[in-house]
């Protein structure tokens, strides 16, 4: 039987995701190699044989997405797999292209073949780009369906930056969980605010056998989504958030074009920060697009722990690193929070940035006058910490979802933002929700 010789490309999670549940166990294909973008040193290791199954007994190798052309040629790949997210359509069809240059099909997969069935009712939140509001979103869903009495499990996209072995599984309820997975700080950033509402959150890298642990414990599962992908299971009911900060990009980046298209509910966000001209073309994207999607309209308000650190101040902001770089926004919660506070000026951390933090600034040269939370790693959290306290500045804004001092040494005085989702339009989650729940 002929098999077709098969390179997945990913950035470590629809990648892995794709090929568990389609491709592992399936005689009909090879798959040669992953390759890897994105994320930070993601490459270079093996998809472990614990994990590949039977047909892999050594394993797969992750590579490096520079060095695709090459792998095609070497391996006489027949098809490439895409499957990452939040890249411009544009530039999903160069990547064809050059796919095809060299000889093999180029492929993008579905929901139906990769979309795990759950035996619990399940509510996925996603987003048409990264930082739209998914995680405050899914919080307050969690927030309603717990004081309605049921108990949530939530699912959070695989942020698989270690152990791969280790992390095929993984359930987070305390703040020391985290620490015993030695998690990064993108993966606390994601986790923690859960944990801090009493929700217990399922990470990792098997997502079938994570979801039967979840359903041992949950009512609902709330699928937490990751960048703009698309949910890993079959959704009874889909939340899709937009940016109307970003008007456009609901159809012009993949897979968030997809998400939008599926929603059942769209949630347009930031509507008091926004231009008022962007929020109306926003709402007539979404009406041709999707126009059976209920629309809730909503903000995320900033609370700040202590104003006067910022007032009057040169101030530092550090925001999530992620919605900066691959998410294209030129600032987040802790600059509308400094300006808010009437801060003097926002400090500009370039000329102090050192190590992997200057080379975010020149990869991403378009970030604004802030610093990306970046932490994908032990060494790029102390170049982090390095990069703070070499700034000249009078205070820090920590706009990061996370508690940035827990993990890292701020020297100069600093605060810390907030932000949760408050709907302000005639339709409201808790009444959607009390609909599904019948």
């Amino acid at each position: 039987m002929h098999t077709i010789r098969t390179i997945i490309m990913g950035a470590a999670g629809r990648d892995f995701h794709n090929f568990n549940t389609y491709y592992r166990d399936n005689e009909h294909y090879q798959v040669v190699a992953f390759t890897a973008t994105q994320i930070p040193n993601i490459e270079g290791r093996i998809y472990p044989p614990e994990l590949a199954g039977g047909l892999y007994p050594q394993g797969i190798p992750i590579h490096e997405e520079s060095e695709l052309v090459e792998l095609i040629y070497k391996h006489n790949a027949e098809e490439v797999v895409f499957s990452y997210s939040d890249i411009r359509h544009e530039d999903v069809m160069h990547l064809g292209s050059i796919v095809n240059a060299a000889g093999a099909d180029f492929k993008m997969m579905g929901v139906k073949r990769t979309a795990v069935a759950s035996s619990k009712p399940v509510i996925g939140i996603c987003a048409v780009r990264t930082g739209c509001g998914k995680s405050q979103t899914t919080r307050r869903v969690s927030e309603i369906l717990k004081n309605a009495g049921k108990k949530v499990a939530v699912i959070r996209h695989p942020m698989p930056y270690g152990d791969l072995s280790a992390q095929a599984v993984q359930r987070f309820e305390s703040i020391e969980d985290l620490e015993k997975h030695d998690c990064t700080i993108e993966e606390m950033e994601e986790y923690e605010p859960h944990i801090c509402r009493g929700t217990v959150v399922y990470a990792g890298v098997d997502y079938e056998a994570i979801v039967r642990e979840a359903e041992k414990e949950a009512d609902v599962i709330l699928w937490d989504g990751g960048n703009n992908d698309m949910p890993f299971y079959q959704t009874d009911l889909l939340i899709v958030v937009t940016d109307p900060h970003r008007t456009g990009h609901e159809k012009e980046y993949y897979p968030g074009e997809t998400n939008l298209r599926l929603a059942d509910v769209v949630v347009i966000n930031k509507i008091r920060t926004a231009e008022p001209e962007n929020v109306e073309k926003l709402r007539r994207s979404i009406a041709q697009i999707n126009p059976e999607a209920k629309v809730v309209d909503a903000a995320s308000p900033v609370t700040v722990e202590d104003p006067d650190i910022i007032t009057g101040k040169r101030v530092l902001v550090v925001e999530d690193g992620p919605t900066l770089t691959h998410g294209e926004m030129k600032y987040g919660a802790g600059v509308v929070a400094a300006k808010q506070c009437g801060a003097a000026k926002l400090v500009d951390p370039r000329p102090f940035a050192i190590g992997t933090i200057a080379d975010t600034f020149d990869h991403y040269p378009d970030i604004g006058t802030l610093l990306p939370a970046m932490g994908y790693g032990s060494d790029q959290t102390h170049d982090l910490e390095e990069t703070i306290n070499s700034t000249d500045c009078e205070a820090v804004v920590i706009g990061t979802p996370i508690d940035l001092r827990r993990v890292v040494d701020i020297r100069q005085p600093s605060t810390r933002v907030t932000y949760d989702l408050e709907e302000i339009g005639t339709n409201k989650l808790d009444d959607i929700l009390a609909g599904f729940l019948k």
